[in-house]
């Protein structure tokens, strides 16, 4: 309890505050309470007051966020470089989107799912990936019926319950494409190397591309059948997550970390060799459009992608940067998911990348981008200049296309001079007493520390020159 040490005093309110620090159940409690002539309290009011954000969350604060705004600026200048546009869908969904796209006996579905049941006894659920949301989206506006292939975009948050760890969070960001209406090899291979050049263009140079083909409906069929023959007598070696799946999923057994299940999993047949005649030439071809790019990457037999949904193509990026937790992206060719939830037999393909896995990795290379000074010039005052002349023309630079900032703190123009450097303005204008009398202000460029006298009339052309200039 803090606060109050003594009540001593009859008749006053005092303030009271509690604190619960326990980790993951952090909360405040403020007791606004009268002191009576005994020396106890009378409480007024009990106001609880929150001071940590659920456990999993995150805010991003400034200082932070420009490295994001970046981000999202090389998303945005690729995808249209690339056709792409962008699409906004809803952080949930009616639950049953995901049952049946997702796949119920993901661990997605089985495991984290934010569910809920809203006032009109609907289920719905925060989207734990975009994909499902996008397609749901495609055929309930009947893009189909437009030219196509429709090729869209997302940046947006995610949720998940999973244990937070480094890079990933409850609440968490993706960046996604999605591509509609064909199902042509050299496709695939477009939509890898907008990844691979995407992690190019943040800096980031240490990352793999795994490629694999987890077949069609029809071949893994077959498959499963002999994946489930070759493993049934080693059921009870296995993790209790993969024991279950061999049922269930037994293809996800193939994707598990755990090295007992890798070691008996070692000479399980693979995917590649039970490919029918359609699924083998479309790899084939994939391959062969990969070459032609020139990007390198690697067929990885036993990648599985976590989602029931994909057919054919399945990819994933890997960064030695980020440890055993290594990948920083993926996704892959669903050529049923339209169909599953709905809507008409159209091919799809698709990946998300996770912003904060990026991040992480550039952190860790040494990569990630500075934020950039945010203002262009500061307007400091001096004397008996008065405020409103300092926010006229700080109005007069923003109106100019500038970023401008002025003072209103009533501080010493030492002190501005401090924050104008703190906040990273690029030029400084000082308006002082002595050059209000003389019709000029003095601009400071802050890099080199240079001043110039500049004629009030001329100031905002003059500093939209400079700072375009230092640009």
């Amino acid at each position: 309890m803090q606060g109050l040490s003594r009540l001593t005093s009859p008749g006053v309110l005092a303030r009271i505050k509690m604190e619960n620090k326990t980790p993951g159940r952090h909360w405040g409690r403020e007791l606004f309470c009268t002191v009576e002539d005994s020396g106890f309290c009378t409480v007024k009011e009990s106001v609880i007051v929150l001071t940590k954000v659920p456990r999993g969350t995150r805010d991003i604060l400034p200082g932070d966020i420009e490295t994001w705004q970046f981000f999202e600026e090389k998303v945005r200048e690729l995808c249209r470089l690339f056709g792409y546009s962008e699409i906004r869908t809803p952080i949930f969904e009616h639950t049953e989107l995901f049952l049946r796209g997702v796949g119920e006996v993901t661990d997605i579905v089985a495991k984290e799912m934010y569910t809920f049941t809203d006032r009109g006894d609907r289920s719905l659920t925060l989207r734990p990936e975009g994909t499902a949301s996008v397609a749901r989206a495609y055929a309930e506006h009947k893009l189909y019926g437009d030219a196509q292939p429709i090729k869209v975009y997302y940046i947006g948050p995610m949720f998940r319950y999973d244990r937070p760890q480094a890079g990933r969070y409850r609440q968490f960001h993706q960046f996604g494409v999605e591509v509609f209406g064909t199902s042509e090899p050299t496709l695939d291979a477009e939509v890898m190397a907008l990844s691979l050049v995407f992690f190019r263009s943040l800096g980031l140079t240490e990352f793999t591309l795994e490629i694999n083909s987890v077949g069609c409906p029809q071949c893994r069929r077959a498959y499963r059948d002999k994946l489930q023959e070759e493993l049934k007598e080693k059921v009870d070696g296995l993790c209790p997550d993969c024991a279950d799946r061999y049922d269930k999923n037994p293809l996800r057994i193939l994707d598990c970390k755990n090295n007992k299940c890798q070691d008996i999993t070692g000479d399980a047949p693979l995917m590649l060799g039970s490919l029918c005649g359609e699924c083998d030439e479309h790899f084939t071809a994939v391959q062969e459009a990969m070459d032609a790019l020139g990007e390198q990457y690697v067929v990885n037999p036993r990648l599985v992608r976590g989602l029931d949904y994909y057919t054919k193509t399945a990819f994933e990026i890997v960064s030695p940067v980020l440890g055993a937790q290594s990948s920083i992206g993926g996704g892959g060719r669903y050529d049923q998911l339209l169909s599953t939830i709905g809507g008409p037999d159209v091919p799809g393909i698709g990946f998300a990348i996770g912003i904060e896995r990026v991040l992480l990795a550039l952190e860790a290379a040494g990569t990630l981008p500075e934020a950039g000074g945010v203002l262009d010039v500061y307007v400091a005052t001096a004397g008996a200049v008065p405020a409103p002349v300092a926010l006229r023309l700080a109005m007069d630079l923003r109106g100019a296309g500038l970023a401008a900032e002025k003072d209103y703190l009533g501080r010493s123009l030492k002190a501005q001079m401090k924050y104008a450097d703190k906040k990273q303005a690029k030029f400084l204008v000082i308006l002082g007493d002595e050059e209000m009398q003389r019709g000029q202000a003095t601009v400071r460029d802050m890099k080199d520390g240079s001043q110039q006298d500049v004629a009030l009339a001329d100031l905002v052309g003059y500093l939209a020159g400079q700072v375009k200039e230092a640009k």
